[in-house]
């Protein structure tokens, strides 16, 4: 077992290795400070000297020259074995072999990215500049992190000195640690930079992006002249298709909004149809064929097309009623009775695809790419309850309109911003979407309720954001809508309240937005 006591490895020695030279002298003369010995290599080496710091060649530590114009240098048993070697385990065959642990790694690797970025950068300057030895080292280190530190990054040299000088030459456990999954991330971006260029250079899609591996190609992206592939965690995979035609780029995006939608109800059968990642309709039935009937009537002129998800299993019924009211693309639930895939024995291009429920799936963020980059976020796991409705108004509510205004507050979270939805005995009867302001989305879900032929009579109505007038009040109430949601935190809120007071409609604030771009 090991005999050094983690939290207190004192860093005798340590490897510089770096390509941006920022801020590396000071940090050597820290180390010199400190009596930690320097290992070295040649860039790095002869600034070092230059800056008059007392240093060792790695090429004098493992008596083995740097060779092939430098593409040999730190890959050597005596470097990783210095870094690899476990305190208290290895010692004996690290004495056995004269090699001396390497408490502290400094590196950054070839400037790979920088390089491809110049417009006269040719393919062979693009391959020189792929670090290989640097990479193994930094995994090294961040692999016993245990025993010692590893720093990739210049911006960390300042909390490396300060750790040091005020440890007396060491560094804790968990800084280690953090430092070492920073150096994994960082020689993961590095491959995935190479991965990418050689890649484009066949005209391919890269194996992997952010940890996602490539399943297969699709036939076109979002519109005909667009290439697309797609990419999933092994891990987090939900889909299984039982028939149909390949799916396509749009078909994955709609399909993937119509499962986080329905997954957010769990007791209630609930039925929802989208069409570019927006609900036209989603309702409750005590059945699923009751459920897509209410959802298909809430605006029978979108469901068109669309896919329609469900959170129960689906029997033969349910699909049959489908495919005689109307052309659909996919049907998604988590679950399908035996005899449920004969009702589409005539309807070989209709896709049918089983999913695994919300708890069963791992991925906990959305990434979204931007231009040059990605954004990163927690995936939206708010879930309006009863708990979360606060009245602020002066009109109570009945149980009715609790169940509904919960509803509508959860359909709202997925529809495209601004956003506004309808709903009135568990029936969405009005939704508007993806528009500039907050009055034009409350218009457009309540024509579509004018025009299904739908009461607004006693309708409640979410917002996913707040109301910056009150003119939407106003609006609402003139076509009885008896109850209002939203999160509040407008400047206009005590005007919001006291119109809807005036007016006869409740008005209740969770707190919580849901904005969706």
């Amino acid at each position: 077992m090991p005999t050094t006591d983690p939290e207190k490895i004192v860093i005798k020695r340590a490897l510089l290795s770096v390509s941006d030279k920022t801020g590396i002298v000071e940090l050597a003369h820290t180390l010199a400070s400190l009596n930690i010995e320097i290992l070295s290599t040649s860039g790095t080496a002869k600034l070092l000297q230059d800056a008059g710091i007392a240093i060792t060649e790695v090429s004098d530590y493992t008596g083995f020259p740097e060779i092939m114009n430098g593409r040999i240098k730190t890959l050597h048993p005596k470097v990783h074995g210095a870094l690899l070697g476990r305190r208290g385990l290895d010692d004996a065959v690290m004495q056995e072999h004269r090699i001396t642990a390497i408490g502290l790694v400094v590196a950054n690797l070839y400037p790979f990215t920088r390089t491809i970025q110049k417009k006269d950068c040719t393919q062979a300057q693009a391959i020189e500049n792929i670090d290989i030895g640097g990479p193994a080292m930094i995994r090294s280190a961040a692999k016993n992190n245990d025993n010692v530190t590893v720093v990739v990054d210049p911006d960390d040299y300042r909390q490396l000195q300060f750790l040091l000088e005020k440890n007396g030459a060491s560094i804790p456990s968990e800084q280690r640690l953090l430092w070492a999954a920073k150096a994994f991330d960082y020689t993961a971006s590095y491959d995935s930079a190479i991965g990418f260029y050689l890649a484009k250079l066949n005209n391919q899609f890269p194996h992997s992006v952010a940890g996602y591996t490539c399943r297969f190609d699709l036939r076109y992206g979002e519109n005909p002249h667009q290439a697309a592939a797609l990419y999933m965690d092994e891990y987090a995979s939900c889909l299984e298709q039982l028939q149909g035609k390949a799916l396509s780029y749009n078909n994955y995006l709609d399909v993937d909004a119509a499962i986080t939608l329905v997954s957010d109800f769990t007791s209630e059968c609930v039925c929802a149809i989208i069409k570019h990642t927006n609900p036209c309709g989603v309702a409750c039935g005590e059945h699923p064929v009751d459920a897509y009937r209410r959802a298909y009537i809430a605006d029978p002129l979108s469901a068109f097309g669309g896919i329609i998800a469900f959170n129960h299993e689906i029997d033969r019924k349910t699909i049959t009623a489908i495919i005689e009211q109307q052309f659909v693309e996919v049907i998604v639930a988590p679950a399908v009775t035996s005899d449920a895939g004969q009702a589409l024995s005539d309807k070989p291009n209709v896709r049918l695809i089983i999913y695994r429920p919300a708890g069963q799936r791992q991925s906990l963020y959305s990434l979204r790419s931007i231009e040059g980059g990605v954004l990163l976020q927690q995936k939206d796991s708010s879930c309006i309850t009863a708990s979360d409705l606060r009245v602020v108004g002066q009109l109570g509510l009945d149980d009715k309109q609790i169940s509904d205004l919960i509803f509508a507050a959860r359909i709202v979270k997925q529809v495209k911003s601004n956003a506004i939805v309808c709903v009135k005995a568990q029936q969405t009867v009005g939704i508007g979407g993806g528009q500039m302001s907050r009055i034009d989305a409350l218009k457009i879900a309540t024509s579509k309720a004018q025009q299904a032929k739908l009461s607004l009579h006693r309708a409640v109505l979410a917002s996913d954001a707040f109301f910056p007038f009150a003119d939407s009040i106003e609006y609402a109430a003139k076509l009885g809508i008896g109850a209002i949601v939203q999160p509040g935190g407008s400047v206009k809120d005590a005007e919001v309240i006291a119109t809807a007071n005036r007016l006869g409609v409740a008005m209740v604030f969770t707190g919580i937005r849901n904005f969706k771009h």
